[in-house]
C-alpha cells in the first residue's frame, strides 16, 4: 500500500469512526479499512453499545440488532457515501452493512457490482480460547 493509499484509508477510518459515534452514540474501539481496485471494506470493531451486547446473547436479540444496524445504515449512510466520494474521487455504487453479533464488529462494504466475501479472523486471544475447547 502506498503512502497515499494509507492516508486515504486513515481519512476514511476517521470519517467512519465519527459516523458510527454520531449515529449510535457509541464510539467503536477500532476501524479497519481495506481498499481494492473497485472495493472498499470497512470493519468497525467494538461497535455495539452495552445494551446491544446484552441483546445479542440470544438469537432473537442478535437478529434484532442486525436488522437495526442494516436499517440504520440504509437510511443514514448518504453522508458517509458523499465523504467516501470526496476522499476517493469515486462514487459508491453499492453499499451494505452487516453485524457480527459474537464479536460486535460491523462490516461496511462499498462495491461497484462485485461480490464481496468478508472473513473476520480470530485474534490471538480468540485462537487461544478455541484451542481450549
Amino acid at each position: 500500500m502506498s503512502v497515499q493509499d494509507t492516508k486515504v484509508a486513515q481519512e476514511i477510518a476517521k470519517i467512519v469512526r465519527d459516523y458510527q459515534t454520531q449515529s449510535t452514540g457509541h464510539a467503536p474501539t477500532a476501524v479497519s479499512v481495506v481498499m481494492g481496485e473497485d472495493t472498499l471494506v470497512i470493519t468497525v470493531h467494538g461497535a455495539l453499545t452495552p445494551a446491544e451486547q446484552t441483546l445479542v446473547k440470544t438469537p432473537a436479540g442478535a437478529a434484532q440488532v442486525q436488522e437495526f444496524h442494516r436499517q440504520l445504515f440504509a437510511t443514514s449512510s448518504e453522508p458517509l457515501r458523499q465523504e467516501i466520494k470526496r476522499i476517493t474521487g469515486r462514487n459508491v455504487k453499492e453499499a451494505i452493512a452487516e453485524v457480527e453479533p459474537a464479536t460486535g464488529a460491523i462490516v461496511h462494504a462499498f462495491t461497484s457490482g462485485t461480490m464481496v466475501q468478508v472473513f473476520l479472523l480470530t485474534s490471538d486471544q480468540d485462537a487461544k480460547d478455541l484451542t481450549a475447547i
